[in-house]
């Protein structure tokens, strides 16, 4: 990793924006999955394919162009287009092959140059979305010995939309870098959650929320 210039950072489970990137991915791939097998669900390994080579030939905001294109730069032609797009190709060079061909050879020359064009397109779409989302980021700084409550995102397996997401209190035994934080429980071993799921507990009844099967895994050194 240190090769590649990459940071690994530990995280805890229930917090998808860690793998932010590959999350924004899979989300992609499953809208276009839930409109393509429709109430039939399990056979959507078979239409993965289909929608793999969807999401790699739909126009990507972020880089201005499609994935298809960053990698091979030039446009995805559909088979019915192939036949057409040949026959144009040829007659732009005067139906000369090797005219041809050296068109092609500049266009993979021009790949590194444009791969950093579509780097810098995302830079800018980031720092776009940062400004649009920084400013409604409450800062909440969480200290050893804080009573917090706990948002249990497991609550949607159980019945009842009126319950609680929140249980506790629980207290902040230990407070790691990169947003995690250990609790402590009086009846049961601590446990690392990221700040994400915990929230100040000012006092109060909170009712007691009891999820079955519930297992507690220390992080591996």
């Amino acid at each position: 990793m240190l090769k590649y210039r990459v940071t690994h950072r530990l995280s805890t489970a229930y917090h998808p924006q860690t793998n932010g990137q590959v999350e924004v991915s899979n989300r992609g791939l499953k809208r276009i999955l839930e409109r393509t097998i429709g109430k039939n669900r399990a056979s959507w390994s078979d239409k993965l394919d289909d929608a793999l080579w969807t999401f790699h030939t739909t126009y990507k905001t972020p880089i201005g162009c499609t994935p298809y294109k960053l990698v091979y730069e030039k446009a995805c032609h559909l088979p019915i287009e192939l036949e057409h797009k040949a026959y144009w190709d040829l007659k732009q060079a005067n139906f000369d092959l090797a005219v041809a061909g050296d068109h092609r050879k500049v266009k993979l020359n021009e790949l590194n140059e444009f791969r950093d064009h579509a780097y810098e397109n995302s830079l800018i779409y980031k720092e776009k979305t940062k400004r649009n989302h920084d400013p409604k980021i409450k800062n909440r700084v969480f200290n050893v010995g804080d009573r917090v409550l706990l948002f249990n995102s497991r609550l949607k397996i159980l019945s009842g939309k009126l319950k609680t997401r929140w249980s506790g209190p629980f207290t902040i035994a230990k407070v790691f870098p990169y947003g995690t934080v250990e609790l402590s429980q009086a009846n049961g071993p601590n446990f690392k959650v990221n700040v994400h799921r915990v929230k100040h507990y000012f006092g109060g009844d909170v009712p007691q929320l009891v999820v079955p099967d519930l297992q507690t895994f220390p992080m591996i050194n």
